[in-house]
């Protein structure tokens, strides 16, 4: 396996001796102060989670345009939307059980609807966030979302990225979802790594013809990388391909890459149903039939536990990976 020169990765990302770690709820903080910084227009609206979802950086930095709604997932969208028909640009900030998924109307209705640039981030999706349970494992947000008309959907892959999926965000001029964990997730990336909304990336090339391609979103690109490693030890090509966007997909990018492939293995944290493997098999039925392996959560709500503990229980390990494309070579 090679690495992709015009796409750098952090150094340590394979190597737990140099590893860093960090929440991309994180870089979200860092990023909407930076947009904050560039843009006098960039508010933050929160749902009384301020320090949970790192808006309260953006609170202590911009105090009179940060906007507590208090526990009214509803308002917080509503409120939004017409803050952006006035020339703001709102980021609004919850956990994503509950935006989008209380308020799922409201986005689609005030915000989608009247294509108004508001910034949907849903903190502490995914089975990561351990302990909270089922109630707070946001695992159907990408789905709820992609389907709504104007809506672009991103998932960064770390910190670094998040930091600039935030800042792109808020240039972006239709409503945008972007999707953020609590737990640390290692730092994949760097800050020269590309990104822009839209795009999906090559990260790494086989050394071999006909690879089987792991294509990831979110956080979930890690555990790609430490799979496809893995798999290349033992003799099976592996193209690995990070798709922060799931809406738009990329269209072009993501069939070049498949283009010849054995075979591609899907990896999100998130129901397999309606999410990133979901939206690539809509795409590869009207262009280029390949066989597919979707490692994700196989209609199961979440539960309480450590986040390793989940991972496992939830088959979303870089073993699960390896098994995937095992049985997906075997056919």
């Amino acid at each position: 396996m090679a690495p992709v020169t015009s796409f750098p990765l952090h150094p340590g990302v394979l190597d737990p001796r140099q590893r860093e770690m960090a929440a991309t709820r994180d870089g979200f903080g860092r990023g909407v102060v930076e947009a904050g910084e560039r843009d006098a227009r960039v508010v933050v609206l929160c749902a009384d989670l301020a320090e949970s979802t790192r808006s309260a950086w953006f609170r202590d930095r911009f105090p009179d345009r940060y906007i507590e709604v208090g526990v009214a997932e509803q308002n917080l969208a509503a409120v939004a939307s017409g803050m952006a028909a006035e020339g703001l640009i709102p980021f609004i900030t919850s956990y994503a059980a509950f935006s989008p998924g209380r308020n799922w109307e409201q986005i689609r209705t005030t915000i989608a609807l009247n294509d108004q640039p508001v910034k949907v981030c849903g903190m502490h999706a995914g089975v990561s966030v351990g302990p909270d349970g089922a109630t707070h494992q946001a695992l159907e947000d990408i789905a709820i979302m992609r389907v709504i008309p104007n809506m672009t959907v991103v998932a960064p892959a770390d910190a670094e990225e998040a930091r600039k999926a935030t800042a792109a965000a808020a240039a972006h001029p239709t409503p945008v979802y972007l999707r953020f964990a609590r737990e640390k997730t290692p730092i994949v990336t760097l800050p020269e790594t590309p990104f822009t909304i839209g795009k999906a990336y090559v990260v790494w090339e086989a050394d071999g013809e006909h690879p089987v391609v792991l294509a990831s979103t979110g956080t979930m690109l890690f555990i790609a990388l430490e799979a496809a490693k893995a798999l290349e030890a033992s003799g099976v090509a592996v193209r690995v391909l990070h798709i922060p966007t799931v809406k738009p997909l990329d269209t072009a990018t993501i069939l070049d890459a498949t283009r010849g492939a054995r075979g591609v293995v899907s990896l999100e944290e998130h129901q397999v149903a309606g999410g990133l493997g979901s939206a690539l098999a809509e795409l590869f039925v009207q262009h280029q039939l390949l066989p597919m392996r979707f490692v994700g959560v196989q209609d199961r709500f979440g539960q309480s536990g450590k986040p390793d503990e989940l991972f496992q229980e939830y088959h979303l390990t870089p073993r699960d990976v390896i098994e995937a494309v095992q049985a997906l070579l075997a056919e």
